[in-house]
């Protein structure tokens, strides 16, 4: 996925665009809207965008400040995107999405200036620029599935889902190393029907173990917003089987992903 800096910035502003398009009209009682993620608001989902699209901007632009940043942030724990979100509960919608609009601004304008062949300080091993920004992409697709199971909207899948997917498979193996578990070695084919009809594949086209089905809902799957057990995804393999079922697309602590609706409803 060779992209440009504004090919980059222009999906990630569209991708902005459908989620303040949904919070705009929120009353600040709304933004204290419970989300399908444990223990998070609406306003939670936003303030952690913010949050870290200015935490990304430093990254590029002022590496020594990023680094006593992060490095006071990781020793807040492994929970430190929980405290984040505490540390800002006292902020009101209103105040919440201008700040929100400002850093994505100027995350997207540094995105259009940065340098996507270099490497940048992140938490843990330094990322490509390429994979810094299409992580914010996928964290706003994310975030965003969350604000929209809490209001009961569903903006149109676009093509933008194929940054969620391929980072989401290029993820794969840190899912196996947070767990402290052994990647297995047999390759997975993944084959994805697009918004548009079109086809998206990943991995050899002879390999045994496979995960075939609807781009949307392999996204939600590996970015932990839906069971596979809640999808129509067609998944072959023993390896492929176990991939699915602890599937992470983000950094950090290793995700508990989502009940299956049945273990919801009462018996």
């Amino acid at each position: 996925m060779a992209l440009t800096a504004d090919e980059l910035a222009n999906d990630l502003r569209a991708e902005s665009d459908d989620l303040i398009a949904v919070l705009a009209p929120l009353r600040d009682e709304d933004w204290l809207t419970p989300t399908p993620a444990e223990n998070w608001s609406i306003t939670d989902q936003v303030t952690h965008l913010a949050f870290f699209d200015e935490i990304t901007v430093l990254a590029c632009t002022d590496a020594e400040q990023f680094g006593v940043q992060a490095k006071a942030h990781m020793a807040m724990g492994v929970d430190f995107p929980d405290r984040v979100a505490e540390n800002h509960r006292h902020l009101t919608g209103s105040q919440i999405l201008p700040w929100f609009q400002q850093a994505r601004a100027e995350l997207i304008e540094t995105c259009r200036r940065t340098d996507l062949s270099q490497r940048y300080p992140w938490y843990g091993p330094a990322m490509g620029g390429t994979s810094l920004f299409t992580a914010r992409i996928m964290e706003t697709w994310a975030h965003g599935q969350d604000v929209y199971d809490a209001l009961g909207v569903r903006p149109a899948p676009s093509a933008r889902l194929r940054h969620v997917a391929h980072i989401g498979i290029g993820a794969r193996t840190y899912t196996y190393k947070v767990r402290g578990l052994e990647l297995p070695a047999a390759p997975i084919r993944v084959e994805l029907t697009a918004p548009d009809g079109s086809l998206w594949t990943w991995g050899p086209d002879d390999a045994e173990n496979r995960v075939v089905g609807d781009a949307y809902e392999f996204c939600r799957v590996v970015t932990q917003r839906q069971n596979i057990a809640d999808t129509a995804l067609r998944v072959v393999g023993n390896d492929a089987v176990h991939w699915m079922s602890i599937a992470q697309a983000f950094a950090g602590a290793a995700g508990p992903g989502r009940p299956a609706r049945s273990e919801l409803e009462p018996a």
